[in-house]
C-alpha cells in the first residue's frame, strides 16, 4: 500500500523546504519526496490533502531519562520506587513521548538495565515509543554525580569493565560523567569528575564495541577532559569557555544544549518540592547556560537537540519546548529542525535510516497543521499535530484512522 501526502509543505531535514510536496509512503520507507508537479501518485494509494499542513522527520531527542518522571524530587522518587514501578512509569512516558512527535529518542541513564527491556517491547510491537538507543546505567566516579542512575567506579580498569557491561546489557551508547551536577547533592556543576585516563579509557572500551559516548558536563574543565578523551558529545556544555568551544569546534564534538533541564528546574519556587540546593544550583547558572548556547551559535559548533527529559517538571511529551528555548536564543527555526532531526541522527550514528525524508529512508514522520519556521511553537500544540508516522504507519493524531 502507498500513501500519499500531497500538496504540504515538506521540510525534509536537511535545511531544505518545498512547497506545494508530494510524499509517497510505500511499506515502512518513503518511496518518493519533492515538487508535486513532479511526483505521480500511484492508482490505489490512499491520499492525505496536504494543503495547510507541514511534514517533516519525526524528531529525535538526544537526551531523555525515561524511568525519571519530571518529580519535583526525582533523585527521591527513584531511589523510593521498586524496579518492576519504574519500567511501567518509563513505558508510560515512553507512550506520551511518541504522541508527541519524537519517534527517536536517546536514554542516556536509567536506574537499571531495564531500559533494555522496554526497548526490546517497543522494537516488537508489544508497546508503544520511540526507538530507544539507551545507555543503561551513566557510568560516575564514586560519590559522584548521577550515582543513582549510575554505576560508581575508580580508575580506568573499572571503567572499562563497567563499559563492557552497559555493552553486554545492550547498549547503543556509552554515558559518562565529566562533571559535578545539579540534581545530585554533594556536588558541584563546575568541578570536574572522573580522571582524563579514565574517560579515555571509556572511550576506547565503548570503540572497541563501536559505540558513540556521551558526557555529561556543565564545567569547562570536565568539558575539556571528555573532548580531549574523545567523547562524541557534550552533554549541557553550562559553563562553555573559549578553549571548550575551540576544542569541540576542532574535533566535531556535538553540543546537546539541554536548556529545558535548568529553565524548568530555575523556574522553581521555593517550598516546590525540588531540594533546595538543586534550586540554588540551577538559579545560579542558567543564564551562564544560555549564554553559553549563544556563544556556541555564534561559534558555528555543531548542536543536537536533547532537553534531559524527566528532569523537575522537564515532562515527557513536552520534548518539543527545546525547539522554542533554541529559537528564543538566536537559533533560525529551520536550525533548529534541522538540530532535531538531521544533526541529531548524524550525533546518534543513525542518520543512514532517519532524520531526513529522502528515498529510501524509514518513514519516521510528523504532519503539523501550521508552519513551524514562522511559529516553532506549534511543534508542542498537540490539537496541531495531525499525524505521527513510525516506520510507515500512523501511531498518533487524528491520520491513525486512516
Amino acid at each position: 500500500m502507498v500513501i500519499a501526502i500531497h500538496h504540504v509543505r515538506l521540510i525534509d531535514g536537511t535545511g531544505a523546504v518545498l512547497e506545494p510536496a508530494t510524499l509517497l509512503i510505500r511499506g515502512t520507507t518513503v518511496a518518493a519526496a519533492g515538487p508535486s508537479r513532479e511526483v505521480a501518485i500511484p492508482k490505489g494509494s490512499k491520499r492525505i490533502d496536504g494543503r495547510g499542513l507541514t511534514v517533516l522527520p519525526g524528531l529525535i531527542d538526544c537526551h531523555v531519562h525515561l524511568c525519571l518522571g519530571a518529580e519535583p524530587d526525582v533523585v527521591a522518587a527513584v531511589e523510593s520506587e521498586g524496579p518492576s514501578y519504574t519500567l511501567l512509569k518509563s513505558a508510560a512516558h515512553a507512550k506520551a513521548t511518541l504522541e508527541a512527535g519524537i519517534t527517536t529518542v536517546r536514554d542516556v541513564g536509567s536506574r537499571d538495565h531495564s531500559i533494555f527491556t522496554l526497548q526490546r517491547a517497543i522494537d516488537a510491537g508489544i508497546l508503544p515509543g520511540p526507538r530507544i538507543v539507551g545507555a543503561g546505567l551513566a557510568i560516575c566516579m564514586i560519590g559522584g554525580h548521577a550515582r543513582f542512575i549510575g554505576q560508581e567506579v575508580e580508575g580506568p580498569e573499572k571503567v572499562r569493565q563497567a563499559v563492557e557491561a552497559q555493552v553486554a546489557a545492550g547498549a547503543g551508547v556509552i554515558k559518562v560523567i565529566a562533571s559535578g551536577g545539579v540534581l545530585t547533592p554533594g556536588t558541584s556543576p563546575d568541578q570536574a569528575q572522573m580522571t582524563l585516563e579514565e574517560l579515555s579509557a571509556a572511550v576506547e572500551a565503548a570503540r572497541r564495541a563501536q559505540k558513540k559516548v556521551a558526557a555529561h558536563a556543565h564545567g569547562a574543565s570536565g568539558m575539556k577532559n571528555a573532548i580531549q578523551a574523545g567523547v562524541h558529545s557534550i552533554e549541557h556544555a553550562t559553563l562553555l569557555d573559549d578553549e571548550a568551544g575551540e576544542l569541540m569546534k576542532r574535533r566535531a564534538v556535538y553540543m546537546v544544549p539541554t536548556l529545558s533541564a535548568l529553565a524548568t528546574t530555575a523556574a522553581g519556587r521555593p517550598g516546590c518540592g525540588i531540594p533546595e540546593s538543586a534550586l540554588d544550583k540551577a538559579k545560579s547558572i542558567t543564564k551562564r547556560h544560555q549564554a553559553s548556547f549563544k556563544k556556541a551559535l555564534r561559534s558555528g559548533l555543531l548542536i543536537a537537540m536533547g532537553t534531559d527529559a524527566g528532569t523537575p517538571f522537564n515532562y515527557h511529551g513536552e520534548n518539543a519546548q527545546e525547539l522554542e528555548r533554541m529559537v528564543a536564543l538566536g537559533m533560525a527555526p529551520m536550525e533548529a529542525i534541522v538540530a532535531s532531526t538531521w544533526a541529531a541522527a548524524r550525533l546518534v550514528g543513525i542518520h543512514e535510516s532517519v532524520g531526513t525524508l529522502k528515498k529510501g529512508m524509514q518513514a519516521d514522520l510528523l504532519v503539523i497543521e501550521g508552519n513551524p519556521l514562522r511559529r516553532i511553537e506549534v511543534l508542542r500544540d498537540r490539537s496541531r499535530i495531525m499525524g505521527v508516522m513510525q516506520a510507515g504507519r500512523f501511531v498518533a493524531g487524528p491520520l491513525v484512522l486512516l
